[in-house]
């Protein structure tokens, strides 16, 4: 969640109403998925429109265009729209393990191959997808000290949609310095990949690269598929799948003085459904090392996530610091600590620079293991019910270093430039390196660069 300082606002002390409608809004951004802009003008429409471009070192690059609008009308009622298109390329780890020999992948659609050269990373250079999102907001005052929004979020990808509802009410007492904030929101998304859906723990298989099907049309996945592509349709079970996302949010907002404002959220989440990425696999190696199968990932059908988070904004005489800390823990046995920080220093003019510094750490899920030994694997009272190689999952620790600058242009308006540089470094976890893999990076770590541009108006 970040929160953004009103731009119109120069003055040596924040006035604090302005500072919980920023706390409001960004407590229903949690819900509804994007961060929420600034409070306007009464009875005017302010916009934000920002360009990002990401990219990860031989790995993927994204670019993404964003415009938020906001609508305030005089009796207090805001409506907030926000459209954001990104696209991605680049190559993604498949999540087997690197060996010392060439290894052979099919495509995700079973339709070709490729190759990853020894001591190399597997990773599938194929990736790309654009993805356009849609939120719309509405908040408005129902009663004395009373403010309710919600809203409605659409996303659509190549191979994946996602729609969604959310809607928060807020309470405000102790003569509006206190704020409390009750939310909800509902998520179904629907996948499509490439391929269909694999059975977890099937082999991917490596064909010769063709694909016959009894009615020569390689494209319709509903046709009876002969030779090769009757083998991979056995791998398949079915071509989507679905999960469901509750979200349950609980916020405090407390005016401390008039240079100082908190924020305690306490978020549930419930995830039921298809969570597998189907794109993932992992490596099945005998006690050398060496990989003898590589097989689809498996996932539990459920994740409870919950999370404790505390912000703080403090205004000096004339700079501003925004700090947070964030606990999370799931039913996976995954548990993260975040800390975030900002802190904006004005240079004159309207113009300002503000430093960032994120840290993230997170320790592994209890079924996430970067390879599997056959010995295990083989026999059936051995086998782990559910395993993952995927590095998101993983034992990690990751930092972003960053810095904004941003002026005041043509009566008013915002110009800003931010660049950051983000490392990630994910551990062993205490996983054994059996022999030819004692001498193989199965950890790499992952460094990209962040670069946006923001036009406010």
């Amino acid at each position: 969640m970040q929160l953004i300082t009103n731009k119109k606002q120069d003055k040596k002390s924040m006035k604090k109403d302005n500072i919980k409608a920023l706390l409001t809004l960004a407590t229903t951004a949690l819900l509804s998925g994007g961060a929420q802009a600034e409070t306007p003008d009464e009875d005017s429409w302010e916009f934000d429109t920002a360009f990002l471009l990401y990219s990860e070192v031989d790995r993927v690059s994204a670019g993404e265009v964003i415009l938020n609008a906001t609508k305030t009308f005089q009796d207090e009622e805001i409506l907030n729209l926000k459209l954001t298109v990104d696209a991605l390329t680049g190559a993604s780890a498949n999540g087997a393990i690197a060996q010392p020999n060439v290894q052979t992948f099919s495509r995700p659609s079973g339709k070709g191959q490729y190759d990853v050269a020894a001591g190399e990373t597997p990773l599938d250079d194929t990736f790309h997808d654009t993805r356009v999102q849609l939120n719309a907001q509405w908040t408005q005052p129902i009663a004395s000290d009373y403010t309710a929004s919600g809203g409605v979020h659409i996303s659509k990808e190549y191979d994946y949609l996602s729609l969604g509802l959310n809607g928060n009410i807020a309470i405000d007492f102790n003569q509006k310095n206190t704020t409390l904030s009750i939310g909800a929101s509902y998520f179904q998304d629907t996948f499509t990949p490439e391929g269909g859906i694999p059975k977890p723990f099937t082999s991917m298989l490596i064909g010769d690269g063709s694909v016959s099907w009894d009615d020569d049309d390689d494209d319709d996945y509903s046709q009876k598929p002969i030779g090769w592509a009757a083998d991979f349709a056995q791998t398949r079970m079915g071509s989507e799948d679905n999960k469901t996302t509750t979200d349950l949010l609980l916020g405090f907002t407390q005016v401390i003085n008039r240079q100082m404002i908190m924020q305690f959220n306490y978020s549930y989440s419930m995830v039921d459904g298809y969570l597998i990425d189907p794109f993932k696999i992992i490596s099945v190696v005998n006690d050398g090392g060496l990989a003898q199968d590589n097989v689809y990932e498996n996932r539990p059908d459920q994740r409870i996530k919950q999370s404790a988070y505390v912000q703080s904004m403090y205004h000096f005489d004339t700079t501003i610091l925004d700090l947070s800390y964030r606990y999370m823990w799931d039913d996976w046995d995954i548990k993260s600590h975040t800390i975030d920080s900002r802190f904006r220093i004005p240079l004159g003019d309207g113009s300002y620079i503000q430093p960032h510094f994120r840290y993230y750490q997170q320790s592994a899920a209890d079924f996430y293991a970067p390879y599997l030994m056959q010995s295990d694997f083989e026999l059936q009272n051995k086998r782990p019910e559910f395993a993952s190689a995927d590095y998101r999952i993983g034992e990690m620790a990751t930092y972003t270093l960053g810095l904004k600058y941003g002026m005041m242009v043509n009566n008013g308006h915002e110009l800003s430039f931010r660049l950051e540089y983000y490392h990630q470094a994910p551990t062993d976890g205490g996983f054994d390196s059996p022999s030819v893999l004692a001498s193989e990076e199965l950890y790499p770590t992952i460094d990209a660069v962040i670069a946006q541009v923001t036009y406010s108006f």
